[in-house]
């Protein structure tokens, strides 16, 4: 079994890629998106991938009313799938906050650059201080 850190590191590879399928007006299968990024089937992401997409719109919404004079669409397609995995973490599983934030912060200094770690960082702390 892969640690939540490793997942998370799919779970947002495979947003990532849904999104730029949106963007680009292309059809998908969900499913087929997920099985062609993950070894084993994994519940975990299942769920997180399926409420993501789900509460789409919504976590966009509270995304741009954190981000001051900016927006999700802005943010490098690879940021915004952290912040997007992120919300949804904080708002419907039981993770803790502390563990969801340091997970996406640590997935931005992957896959980022700085700018995009400090509006993650600042919109989650918004959401969780709320």
């Amino acid at each position: 079994m892969k640690n939540r850190t490793k997942l998370r590191e799919q779970i947002m590879i495979i947003i990532y890629q849904i999104s730029l399928y949106k963007h680009n007006g292309l059809i998908y299968n969900v499913d087929n998106v997920i099985n062609e990024n993950m070894e084993i089937e994994n519940e975990f992401i299942k769920d997180m991938v399926y409420g993501i997409i789900t509460y789409y719109d919504e976590l966009n919404i509270v995304a741009n009313k954190y981000l001051n004079n900016w927006s999700i669409d802005r943010i490098d397609n690879t940021g915004a799938a952290i912040l997007r995995m992120a919300l949804y973490e904080i708002k419907y599983t039981d993770t803790p906050p502390i563990v969801v934030i340091n997970e996406a912060i640590e997935l931005c200094k992957k896959y980022s650059d700085d700018n995009v770690r400090k509006m993650v960082n600042a919109v989650l702390d918004k959401v969780i201080n709320e």
